[in-house]
This record gives structure tokens, sequence and C-alpha cells, in this order.
């Protein structure tokens, strides 16, 4: 049950951090640089479905070996490895395949999954360590 409570409080710090990247940081650099691709709208349920399953791959393979370690630096550093991972999938692939992929975008965004990733699985950690498995 504890595991669900960990997944449960990692959602929204995942959410916040990334929709502060996308929505204010980041938004115009999407836009400019995406704005012949982009949808109009967000199809919702797809975006939600991949931070549901993303979240749970991070914590699968990043904070919880750092709990059983006992070490916040290596779920930073997994975190940072599996979002790095995970971003260049998608951006390398869309690289690859889709005329007209920025370069930019692609290093940019698998940048960013590294550093969301790693704060997030510290947060995760932290999270886990001081309120649900004291």
């Amino acid at each position: 049950m504890n595991y669900l409570y960990l997944y449960l409080a990692t959602v929204p710090v995942f959410f916040a951090v990334d929709m502060l990247w996308l929505g204010i940081v980041a938004r115009s650099f999407y836009q400019t640089q995406l704005a012949h691709l982009l949808a109009p709208t967000v199809n919702w349920p797809v975006a939600i479905s991949f931070y549901l399953l993303f979240i749970g791959g991070l914590i699968f393979f990043a904070v919880l070996p750092a709990l059983e370690d006992r070490s916040l630096l290596k779920a930073a550093c997994m975190g940072a490895l599996f979002g790095f991972m995970c971003y260049a999938t998608y951006d390398l692939t869309n690289w690859s395949t889709i005329k007209d992929w920025p370069a930019a975008v692609a290093l940019v965004d698998m940048a960013w999954g590294a550093v969301l990733s790693a704060t997030v699985a510290s947060a995760s950690y932290l999270i886990a360590t001081n309120v649900i498995f004291r």
C-alpha cells in the first residue's frame, strides 16, 4: 500500500514541474520550433496516459533502487538516466522519421527529460524517506 501512496504523491510533483516547463519556461520555444506540427489542442487522455506510465517507470527504475540503497544521489542519477533515455527514444525517433524535426528540440528535450526526471525522482525519494516509509 505504501508504494501506491508513493506513486500518488509523485504524480502531482511530476505534473507541477513539467507544467512549469511546458507552460511557462519553454512554451514559446516549443511553439516556435514545432508550430508546423502542433495540434490546436492537447489530447489530454493520451498525455495523461504517458505521464502515468512514465511516473511508474521512474519510480520502478530510479526511486525504488535508490530506496534500497538509501541514496538520494542514486535517485537523482538513475532518474536522470531514465529520463534521458526515454526522451532520447522519443526525440531521436522523431528526428530520424519526421521531416523537418528540429535538432534543437531533440537536444533541449533530452536534456529536459534528464533534469525533470532527476528532480522528480529526488523529490519522490525524499517523500518516501521522510513521509511514507519513515
